[in-house]
């Protein structure tokens, strides 16, 4: 098992820096917008996976992915304002850390960036890593356009 290292391109959101903090702190604010489609946006790239059964509260959220069972992400750790703490735990077949950080830019913009460290099989890694790759450049492009409020 290799720990590996995936660094989203840096996104700016028109939001201040609290706002964006507080939305992205709260998974219960994600849940409502994954259930609206966003969870069949990410699986369409990959048909063999699907995503059901997602249930999120403030610090966690839990889902099934076919044909790996259930999986859970967890907050860990929040530095106000300016980054927020992911956690896996069980279910997947690598574990990951996490963090998106945030910059201001003004009293009205943000910077973001994603960075995931992720702990893989050199199988694991030649399946999906250049999807990772891809995948915490999309997630951030995604992240930087939800409804802030």
């Amino acid at each position: 098992m290799g720990i590996n290292k995936y660094v989203s391109e840096v996104k700016t959101i028109d939001h201040n820096q609290q706002i964006v903090f507080n939305y992205l702190s709260n998974f219960e604010n994600l849940a409502s917008y994954l259930n609206s489609g966003l969870i069949e946006k990410i699986t369409e790239k990959v048909p063999q996976i699907k995503i059901t059964d997602f249930e999120s509260d403030r610090d966690s959220c839990k889902f099934n992915i076919t044909g790996l069972g259930l999986a859970e992400i967890k907050i860990v750790n929040r530095d106000p304002f300016k980054s927020i703490k992911v956690e896996s735990s069980g279910g997947l077949p690598l574990s990951f850390t996490f963090w998106i950080q945030l910059v201001p830019i003004d009293e009205y913009k943000t910077k973001m960036r994603l960075t995931l460290h992720a702990e893989m099989s050199m199988m694991i890694k030649m399946m999906a890593g250049n999807k990772l790759e891809e995948g915490i450049n999309q997630l951030a492009d995604t992240l930087s356009k939800l409804p802030y409020q």
